[in-house]
């Protein structure tokens, strides 16, 4: 699917006319790992961005090269003209998540560099972008009753876990704390104080995407890129024994 959207000429809706290349450095982040798409292409001191409702799991794959369509007629460019891809790795909803990974690997294969960072770093850094310092806990939807966490202050300062929703407040106490807007209710009804948030959290999460992906990108590339999942599939939790045999890499991805 990547091999050939990239192969494709691509013009400017209803002009019929080639968009003027841009031949510098183009960057694409992305972030699939909630019901929400999110998409930027970067380049220099600019970013082209989308956040789109997308719903959850294979609403992604229908989504996000279109998207990427329109963020190319945008910036005027070709997709040969990406440069690397920065991807969110997790945690989130296992489909979405892996659309996301794959897409990025799917461009790694062509020679691209990749870069993965946390959904937890992601979220951090929409709060930064906000003005909204640490520290405060992160706490991500883990479904099945349960929250994904991370304290972080300048950065992390505890380990990415899981826990049941009702152990939040023994966990995170009398701290600040950050959860997205479709989840926060479920943590308010247990901890009805210390809800820190953006006044706009779809342009934060956009802004965190782009700082973070422009940060990410000055290191190293990164492959394969590996999902952080946090948590076994319902088929690990239902039939143990079959997965018993897997390194907890494979099962739950790699901590980040």
């Amino acid at each position: 699917m990547v091999k050939n959207w990239i192969s494709t000429e691509f013009s400017c809706p209803g002009s019929g006319a080639i968009s003027p290349r841009y031949t510098g450095p183009m960057l694409l982040a992305l972030d699939t790992t909630t019901e929400i798409l999110h998409l930027a292409l970067i380049r220099d001191g600019q970013a082209w961005t989308r956040r789109v409702l997308s719903g959850v799991g294979r609403g992604h794959s229908e989504r996000l090269l279109p998207t990427l369509d329109e963020l190319m007629a945008e910036a005027g460019a070709l997709p040969a003209d990406l440069t690397g891809v920065a991807a969110c790795l997790g945690p989130g909803g296992f489909t979405s998540l892996r659309i996301g990974v794959a897409t990025a690997e799917g461009f790694g294969l062509t020679g691209l560099p990749t870069w993965g960072f946390s959904a937890f770093a992601l979220r951090a850094e929409a709060l930064r972008q906000s003005g909204l310092a640490g520290p405060v806990w992160i706490l991500l939807d883990g479904q099945r009753g349960e929250a994904f966490h991370q304290r972080w202050a300048e950065g992390p300062s505890s380990p990415a876990a899981k826990h049941a929703l009702a152990t939040l407040p023994e966990l995170v106490g009398a701290e600040p704390w950050w959860a997205p807007e479709a989840f926060a209710p479920k943590v308010e009804a247990l901890l009805p104080e210390g809800r820190i948030a953006p006044a706009d959290e779809g342009a934060a999460t956009l802004a965190g995407l782009v700082a973070l992906a422009r940060r990410v990108a000055l290191g190293p590339p990164e492959a394969p890129l590996v999902p952080f999942y946090l948590r076994e599939t319902d088929a690990e939790v239902n039939f143990p024994h079959a997965a018993a045999h897997l390194p907890e890499a494979l099962r739950k991805g790699v901590a980040r």
